[in-house]
């Protein structure tokens, strides 16, 4: 149990627990904490999260009364959270009576597990000390009921996908946000080592292919891609495309040349080859293993990609008193990581820049690319964090000052409960990525003195180490004390930039998002 400092950082918290462990838990207030965290359960609804959202609800004597209560908008009817919940979950329970609270609480959790999606729990306040007859005596153990593949449909769909990218001359692997709540990570780096296919990911999907293997490309990401990735995935004769989600942020407003004529797309539960044939009830991982059995090893991409590949310049270093570059605090951050480090990045240009990052084998990297609300990071951050003390893993967290500013409080928290987090707060006074896609004076930021305040939430604890880096001198010093003598403790890192000073992909993307939302209506 985590007391946050408000409900949308307990939301965000939810949503960085699950990220870890499969499952997370959000506890508010009738209404007025639910429609507080129900922008963080959008974003779990999302990406994929099942996060069990929990809250209270008025007293059961109150419904169809005429009575009007406090925490609600003023009206005898109590229905306008679960309405408003009921956009952005997959289930929606309300606990009115004892005898049947077991199969409404089970129902909701199953559909979250089953389905990777958010939940509502309403429980009403005369509820919580009841008991359920149900449970009188030891319960009955539940299990869910997994998903079924249809072996005849599994069949057909992996002698079509054979014969498909056996017939191609180039073929490669780009995989998907979606390999990871459907368990298909394994099965992929099966198929792609047995079969030699070069592989990249989405953006949204870093992480998830190791990238310390020698069939891994890079990022696939439109004109933005890791250098030389566009060019042997666009160019290939079939992709086998797994776990995908495309939107206009990760096409780079679609400028992706990755089409339905040339994939075999896998979802969760379907198959669909050139765009035409389709196969249902299929789970993800048995057709990726099943797949595996039927193909031949073709190493033609791969083999193409290292003959091309170049390796990319080092920055250029600045003098003693210049103000350190964004490129260069990437790049010793990359020196500085190990397999126990897991990257997390908020909306923004930090996305940008820690898609270049090469994790080591073991490392994880995290972000919120589907939804993009700024700020979920750190409350993610503190989810997160409390997870992974039980799988020994310290986050580095990059978030801009843009992000940072509106949900800031939570790092109190992380205090308070002696997690452990690496949290690099990019100041440079402005909204960057907004600059880049409609510049205007509502960019530009109120600076803070972010190390007095992260001091000021201390109040007498130890766990935190605070650290001001404006030069490469700086951030060496800083790195060295982060992983050495403050290693378990919450280090906050404040590195001024330039406000101007992003990254040559953010240009080009923000430049491509900007000309596809100003769009002219086909239809005055």
């Amino acid at each position: 149990m985590i007391h946050c400092c408000n409900e949308l950082n307990a939301g965000y918290a939810a949503d960085g627990y699950a990220r870890a462990k499969g499952v997370g838990c959000v506890v508010v207030t009738f209404t007025v904490g639910g429609l507080s965290a129900i922008n963080a359960v959008a974003g779990a609804m999302s990406e994929h999260l099942p996060v069990i959202c929990i809250t209270g609800c008025p007293n059961s004597n109150d419904f169809g009364g005429d009575k009007i209560l406090h925490h609600t908008i003023g009206e005898v009817d109590f229905s306008q959270e679960l309405r408003c919940f009921k956009e952005v979950t997959c289930a929606q329970v309300t606990i009115r009576h004892a005898k049947v609270a077991n199969e409404q609480i089970d129902y909701a959790i199953s559909e979250a597990l089953l389905r990777k999606k958010p939940v509502l729990i309403q429980v009403c306040s005369n509820m919580a000390t009841e008991t359920s007859p149900l449970f009188s005596a030891q319960p009955v153990p539940y299990s869910l009921s997994a998903h079924i593949t249809n072996a005849r449909s599994l069949e057909a769909a992996v002698d079509a996908a054979a014969e498909f990218l056996s017939q191609a001359s180039k073929p490669v692997i780009v995989v998907g946000p979606q390999a990871k709540p459907y368990r298909a990570i394994e099965a992929t780096v099966k198929l792609a080592e047995a079969t030699k296919y070069a592989t990249a990911v989405l953006p949204n999907a870093k992480g998830l292919f190791p990238e310390t293997n020698p069939l891994f490309v890079g990022t696939y990401w439109g004109v933005v891609s890791t250098p030389y990735t566009a060019e042997v995935v666009d160019s290939a004769s079939a992709s086998l495309v797994v776990g995908p989600l495309f939107n206009d942020y990760n096409t780079v407003a679609f400028s992706s040349l990755i089409s339905d004529e040339r994939m075999v797309k896998v979802d969760p539960f379907r198959v669909t080859i050139a765009g035409k044939k389709t196969y249902g009830c299929i789970n993800m991982g048995d057709f990726l293993n099943a797949l595996r059995e039927k193909l031949k090893p073709n190493p033609t991409v791969i083999d193409n990609y290292r003959r091309m590949f170049v390796p990319q310049a080092e920055p250029v270093r600045g003098g003693p008193d210049e103000q350190i570059k964004a490129a260069v605090l990437y790049r010793d951050v990359q020196q500085f990581l190990t397999s126990d480090h897991v990257v997390m990045a908020d909306t923004g240009d930090c996305i940008f820049w820690t898609q270049k990052l090469k994790l080591p084998y073991g490392a994880g990297y995290e972000a919120q690319m589907q939804y993009g609300s700024i700020g979920w990071s750190v409350g993610a951050a503190l989810g997160y964090s409390v997870a992974a003390r039980q799988m020994d893993k310290r986050l580095i967290l990059f978030v801009g000052d843009g992000c940072f500013q509106v949900t800031a409080q939570d790092v109190s928290t992380m205090i308070r409960v002696g997690v452990n987090p690496v949290i690099f707060l990019l100041n440079n006074a402005t909204y960057v990525i907004e600059e880049e896609i409609h510049p205007g004076p509502y960019n530009k930021l109120t600076n803070w003195d972010y190390t007095a305040l992260i001091t000021a939430m201390k109040d007498g604890s130890s766990n935190l180490y605070t650290a001001k880096v404006k030069t490469e001198e700086d951030l060496k010093s800083t790195l060295a004390a982060v992983g050495g003598e403050h290693k378990d403790k919450l280090c906050f890192v404040e590195v001024k930039l330039h406000p101007e000073d992003c990254s040559r992909e953010l240009l080009e993307w923000g430049a491509r998002i900007s000309m596809y939302n100003s769009r002219k209506p086909q239809i005055s």
